[in-house]
């Protein structure tokens, strides 16, 4: 109950902008002297009945502005107030109100702007919200109600999968039970985070659904491991125990390595990453902790009850305990008869996936992510489509001269400055539109989209012109906020693998004394993410199923998404390469046979693997029923991820890599391997192992 007032405490806006970019430094230089200079929402009033040239119209839209308190925006602007044709439509049944906030940052435009919105309703006129600051506001209402209705649907559908993995009411409950606790507690962990640092309202959409995703998958593997013992003869006790020491120390390696990686996203600045490296890293240790303390207590209260309330599905055939003929050992023992050649075609084929990700084009997440009928999206429309001018498309350049900016030798000189950026092409309209003591502000028109590759060759060109002699230009708004977002991921990327690829190697060399499969492993996983971006790529930026999954493609992907997805698969694929080969190793231990530990060990996870993924799918899935298009990329890029790890890497790739590595799966050089008897985390013997 406490945790439910988490949604209080986060701030505002998405806090997607590189706060170190040079569009940030602009913004607070000129939101402290000169003004930002951009309009941050467009109100736009329309009649059936009456056009601008009506009394009646220009009053009411008047009375709106006399209602704003002062303290509230730097300025505001009418048709009336500037006698300016480009406010009016063609039809002149449309004319809108420019705005610019307060604030420096968008998390303060946001706040202020909801203080604002109730006071922009004009009488008799139909009013919509459009502009970057609306954008985030809207972004947060459609995807938090559409978020809760992707839950009450994949809630039914995650009890009826849990029922299919166990085929009785007892052992699903269990995992369900340990759900609905990481669901809700979740809340009061981030209430807490949010207490110590500042967390951006996407924060709390995107990690419960992942705590709730992550603790169905460890307590599948939990619950799956005690019945296991169960059915091996031992006692209740000693079988959860087996379990939590087997399976427990599965979840605890896979829950520390998604939360490390989820820690990676540090390495960005933007207050959206930080915000699920604290809030994702909190959740997942929540359910690590809950999948070690709570469920054990609630299988020694289960004992042998686990398998009470059976459901009566048909079966193809009964499994024995152990029954080599079963599909998946055959399957391996197909894919190691012809090694090298599945390695090859699995490898093809996933790189093939992944090539459309050399053509994709990068942006941020505005009104083309939302549904077509929002206020934003129906605004940004009319503006392109009926008025001359659209007063969002802005880029404010902020010179600071080497003296005062007023005096004749600096406006030459400014003048001289601001035709050369005008020549550029896909500048229209070059203004000097303010000095200040040594700072100038120069106002750049644009009618290029302000998301695409276009703009952002724009902005390149703008900034490599020289200012005036002695002075510094800084460029600000959304095309150079966006470049800056690129630049950000761009020269954090590679430290965010590099951290990712340490801690994959430190965690599986402690797990099994190998330098071998941490390289194995990285190199599959980054195969999965390749086909996943690929598939990203195919569907919201060309189209592909574009009419099936209901959105229209804007023909660019947002660039957040493949950083967050990256950091949730990885660490979901070391979960699934650990639980098998943890299996892998206990019979290799006992046979020393490479082959058949493999085959033997296969047989023994697939099943388990595949429905965790599925389970897992099923939760991050309902992503993708959700109208935000960003929503549905989180959705598609982590079920395409899953399911090929699941599927194709786990059933073919791995099987195949460790019949060509064969015993040199598990080498380490002789120093690293002493150390490893000596301090290593070997999973604990006990003998031959339940099926």
């Amino acid at each position: 109950m406490w945790g439910s007032g988490a949604g209080g405490i986060l701030g505002g806006g998405a806090g997607l902008d590189n706060p170190y970019g040079e569009s940030s430094q602009a913004n607070r230089l000129l939101a402290d002297t000169l003004g930002r200079h951009v309009a941050d929402v467009v109100v736009m009033y329309e009649s059936t009945g009456m056009t601008v040239d009506d009394p009646r119209f220009r009053e009411s839209v008047e009375a709106v502005v006399a209602k704003l308190p002062r303290n509230t925006y730097d300025w505001v602007e009418t048709y009336w107030s500037t006698n300016s044709p480009d406010f009016v439509s063609e039809d002149r049944h449309k004319t809108y109100l420019s705005l610019q906030l307060v604030g420096a940052v968008e998390e303060e435009q946001v706040i202020v702007y909801n203080r604002l919105v109730g006071l922009l309703d004009a009488q008799g006129l139909t009013e919509r919200f459009g502009g970057l600051t609306a954008v985030g506001q809207q972004f947060n209402a459609i995807s938090t109600r559409d978020l809760a209705r992707a839950e009450l649907l994949s809630f039914p559908l995650l009890v009826i999968f849990l029922l299919l993995v166990f085929r009785g009411v007892v052992a699903a409950a269990l995992p369900l039970a340990i759900a609905v606790l990481v669901a809700v507690g979740s809340l009061g962990v981030l209430r807490v985070v949010g207490g110590f640092v500042e967390l951006s309202t996407a924060a709390i959409n995107v990690v419960v659904i992942l705590g709730l995703g992550l603790a169905t998958d460890y307590a599948l593997l939990i619950v799956n491991r005690f019945r296991e013992e169960l059915a091996a003869g031992r006692d209740v006790e000693d079988a959860v125990v087996r379990a939590t020491a087997t399976a427990g120390r599965t979840v605890v390696i896979s829950g520390v390595t998604v939360a490390v990686t989820l820690g990676g996203l540090l390495v960005f600045p933007s207050r959206f990453l930080t915000s699920l490296a604290y809030s994702g890293v909190s959740v997942v240790l929540f359910a690590v902790l809950s999948a070690l303390t709570v469920l054990p207590a609630l299988l020694r209260v289960a004992g042998h009850r686990i398998d009470s309330l059976r459901i009566p599905l048909p079966r193809l055939r009964r499994r024995s305990t152990v029954r080599k003929e079963d599909g998946w050992y055959r399957l391996a023992h197909a894919v190691m008869r012809r090694p090298v050649t599945v390695v090859l075609a699995v490898t093809v084929f996933l790189v093939t996936l992944g090539l459309p990700l050399l053509g994709a084009v990068w942006t941020r997440p505005a009104e083309w992510a939302l549904p077509a009928d929002t206020d934003s999206v129906v605004v940004a429309r009319q503006l392109k489509e009926e008025f001359p001018l659209d007063p969002t498309k802005v880029i404010s350049t902020v010179v600071r001269m080497p003296g005062p900016a007023d005096t004749p030798q600096a406006k030459a000189a400014l003048d001289e400055f601001g035709r050369r950026l005008g020549r550029i092409e896909g500048i229209d309209s070059v203004e000097v539109s303010g000095t200040k003591g040594d700072l100038a502000r120069i106002t750049l028109g644009y009618s290029l989209s302000p998301y695409g590759q276009e703009i952002r060759d724009v902005v390149v060109k703008l900034r490599a012109e020289p200012p005036p002699p002695g002075a510094d230009a800084l460029f600000a708004n959304r095309p150079a906020a966006i470049v800056d977002i690129l630049s950000m991921i761009a020269s954090g990327l590679p430290w965010m693998l590099l951290i990712v690829s340490v801690v994959t190697f430190v965690v599986l060399f402690l797990a099994f004394g190998s330098v071998i499969l941490p390289i194995k492993t990285v190199i599959m996983n980054l195969l999965s993410l390749s086909a996943a971006f690929g598939a990203m790529v195919l569907i919201f930026q060309d189209g592909l199923l574009s009419g099936l999954l209901g959105f229209e493609a804007p023909g660019f992907i947002d660039a957040n998404m493949p950083v967050m997805i990256a950091a949730i698969t990885f660490g979901l694929a070391m979960d699934y390469e650990v639980f098998m080969l943890a299996r892998i190793r206990e019979h290799y231990v006992e046979s020393h046979d490479p082959v058949e530990s493999v085959a033997i060990g296969v047989q023994h996870t697939a099943r388990i693997v595949t429905a965790a993924a599925l389970l897992l799918g099923v939760v991050v899935g309902a992503f993708v029923i959700t109208s935000v298009t960003v929503l549905k990329m989180i959705g598609i890029g982590v079920v395409v991820a899953l399911l090929v790890d699941a599927t194709i890497v786990r059933g073919l790739l791995v099987p195949a890599g460790m019949r060509l590595l064969g015993h040199r799966a598990w080498w380490s050089p002789a120093p690293l391997a002493r150390w490893w008897d000596r301090h290593g985390m070997p999973e604990e013997s006990a003998g031959r192992t339940a099926v």
